[in-house]
């Protein structure tokens, strides 16, 4: 039966709008006056039949709107939105996705030529194995690595292992030594060179001196303490002939100096004194002479000391089968007096033959290569490289690259510091024009123009960057546990400033070898030049020391310095950097506590005391027995006690200390079991210092 019902009710019964119900009841014909309506339940559900639902009111009972997710996706993947079912090829909804497997790299047939600190997927590209496989494999060895991730060359190695590659590791080194060694010249281009000798030897046993008699000159008296610091290159002209003469460092620290010094030489003069013998530079100058394959000979300086044994020299020698010509051997030996100037005709004589013997032959027309002798930053003229010229003649203008450093020839000079057009080899000459600072050792090359040289120097440093960050392992939680559970291990931070590269890497290899269990040295900075701002405020937000190695810090990082409390310290003789370095360590290190036993008392007698407890007549047997001192008490050898003697007497004063085979009474703070035998054992803790 119809009856009179509201509009507003009806949306309100139905959980819609108001506008809503007038539209249904509207399009059914059904008359609405004064916001009523004259209808019954089934008019209104015949209204609404076969209608379209109009969206819920907000709000309203389970008026929630719903949610409309757009997938700009879906018409690519073959979904229903965007028209996808109708094209050809795919796939409808609810059709299953198809796997879709990676192709495997492809496995190598031989060895492998792996570049030193490849990345995971570099390696996975080389040895035909997937990405997920080495990161699984290394997952094992508790390594969690990404796929762009450089790896070390011993993880490289393992990985080979165990999936049964043979590989070859090639450095960055490597690659440039190759460089030189595929370069080869036809017979017809090839001429006569001067001979490239290097002066090895232990410290102070007169190598400079030696040069310094040769070329009349007074370079040892301009190096700090008399000791070469830095590599020397040379010429001196002898019956017509050019000769090349390297001087190299025979301090311990520099190592890596020598080494170069071996690698680019024709001969090695090996120089020992007279009066000293051979010495761990000395063994180690035949050492590298003899890895580098070239000729020794020796140089028994300081002949003219009335300790000079030259036999001992000889039969020491012989160990290292150095053994002289006229016992048989073909080992030259050279007698001489770098100061009374004996024997320097002979010595190089003697070199000019060696020289004649090795038919030392270079082509001087093609594209200069050779070797960075030594390399520093020049406050007027920048980057100033000592290049020794191995091959070709290399001239002002030409682009050259060493290393991951590039540029153009601007100036060239020789030894003496005379302006030069070009260098032949076998020639060292100073060259201006590098836009960073090349390392020594380093070969330099002639390449076609300066943005090829760019081009392979980027390349370079990126190929080194690599290496580097494959060496450095950042420490893992285990360490760190390791480090918290041993004690927390103090650093020694350093900023390091030198005037050349070659002082730098010694004195940085030099520093990192002075090692302790619970201190160590380590370089926040290194670098060639002088000490400036920059380094002042590392220092300051470090808590460093800057260490300055023939160099100064300016008047405005002198003052930064000041200001900020930076301990900024310059040394000229690089012993003393490591011994004052190695003093700081001690500094750090906590001090030793070592028990001194100052002496022992038998208990013969005991008397108690009301007020004071059990005093104890005792007579000294060993040592002193001191008021206050720490005592223990021995029983049958049993330590019953440890505590200090409160109350010392002698008869009924007060005494400080009673010596051996005096009687005395001791009273101990807090102990009163004293029986007859006991032993009393006085002692002290004493701090010790600690060394490095």
């Amino acid at each position: 039966m119809a009856k009179k019902r509201k509009v507003s009710d009806i949306a309100r019964q139905r959980g819609t709008s108001v506008d809503d119900v007038l539209a249904h009841l509207k399009k059914a014909g059904i008359e609405v006056v004064d916001g009523e309506v004259n209808v019954d339940e089934e008019a209104i559900e015949k209204a609404y039949a076969g209608a379209t639902p109009a969206p819920r009111r907000r709000g309203g009972q389970g008026g929630r709107r719903r949610r409309v997710i757009i997938d700009a996706g879906a018409a690519r993947r073959g979904g229903p939105q965007g028209g996808g079912g109708q094209r050809r090829g795919r796939r409808g909804r609810g059709e299953p996705r198809e796997a879709v497997t990676p192709t495997p790299p492809p496995i190598p047939s031989g060895p492998v030529k792996m570049p030193s600190g490849a990345s995971v997927k570099e390696i996975s590209q080389l040895l035909g194995i997937s990405t997920a496989e080495i990161i699984k494999t290394l997952m094992g060895y508790g390594e969690m690595v990404t796929i762009t991730q450089s790896l070390s060359d011993e993880a490289i190695s393992v990985l080979a292992g165990d999936f049964n590659r043979e590989i070859e590791i090639v450095h960055a080194a490597d690659e440039e030594a190759a460089l030189e060694t595929e370069a080869v010249d036809a017979a017809e281009d090839l001429e006569s060179r001067p001979a490239v000798i290097t002066v090895m030897g232990h410290v102070d046993h007169g190598k400079t001196s030696l040069l310094d008699a040769i070329r009349d000159t007074a370079v040892a008296a301009g190096e700090a303490g008399g000791i070469t610091q830095h590599i020397g290159a040379y010429q001196v002209r002898h019956q017509g002939k050019l000769v090349t003469f390297i001087d190299t460092p025979g301090h311990a620290a520099f190592t890596a100096m020598r080494a170069r010094g071996a690698k680019v030489t024709d001969i090695a003069a090996i120089v020992v004194a007279a009066d000293d013998g051979v010495m761990p530079q000395t063994i180690e100058a035949i050492d590298h002479a003899k890895a580098a394959g070239v000729p020794i000979l020796i140089v028994v300086n300081k002949i003219d000391k009335p300790e000079a044994n030259i036999d001992r020299i000889k039969q020491q020698l012989t160990e290292y089968a150095l053994v002289p010509e006229e016992w048989g051997g073909d080992t030259i030996f050279v007698e001489a007096s770098a100061k009374k100037r004996i024997g320097l005709e002979n010595f190089l004589d003697m070199l000019l033959l060696v020289a004649e013997v090795a038919d030392l032959k270079a082509n001087p027309k093609t594209e200069a290569s050779g070797f960075i002798i030594e390399s520093r930053v020049d406050p007027g003229r920048g980057v100033v490289a000592t290049v020794l010229v191995n091959r070709g003649t290399l001239h002002v203008g030409d682009a050259i690259v060493a290393g991951g450093a590039s540029g153009r020839v601007r100036a060239m000079r020789d030894f003496k510091g005379e302006t030069l057009v070009s260098g032949g080899p076998s020639t060292p000459v100073e060259i201006i024009g590098f836009d960073e600072l090349p390392i020594a050792g380093e070969l330099c090359r002639v390449v076609k123009d300066e943005r090829a040289a760019r081009a392979l120097a980027g390349r370079r440093a990126s190929r080194l960057k690599t290496e580097r960050l494959a060496r450095e392992r950042s420490l893992t939680l285990d360490e760190v546990f390791a480090r918290i559970a041993a004690g927390k291990v103090l650093d020694l931070n350093l900023v390091v400033k030198a005037d050349v590269q070659g002082s730098l890497e010694a004195l940085s290899d030099a520093l990192l070898k002075i090692q302790h269990p619970e201190v160590k040295v380590r370089i926040l900075h290194s670098g060639v030049g002088g000490i400036n701002e920059s380094d002042i405020m590392l220092a300051a937000a470090s808590e460093a020391i800057i260490i300055g190695f023939n160099v100064r810090p300016s008047q405005a990082a002198q003052t930064l310095a000041e200001q900020e409390g930076v301990d900024v310290r310059t040394y000229q003789v690089i012993y003393k950097v490591t011994e004052d370095v190695t003093a700081a360590l001690m500094g750090m290190l906590k001090p030793e506590y070592r028990e001194v036993v100052l002496g022992q008392a038998e208990v013969r007698a005991t008397f108690k005391a009301s007020k004071v407890g059990t005093i104890a007549g005792c007579m000294v047997t060993k040592g002193i027995m001191q008021r206050g001192a720490k005592a223990r008490v021995l029983r049958d050898d049993v330590v019953v006690h440890d505590g200090r003697i409160g109350s010392l007497k002698r008869f009924q004063e007060d005494a400080r200390e009673v010596q051996e085979g005096f009687e005395c009474g001791i009273l101990l703070d807090g102990f009163n079991d004293v029986k007859e035998g006991d032993v009393f054992e006085a002692y002290e803790t004493r701090e010790v210092a600690r060394e490095v």
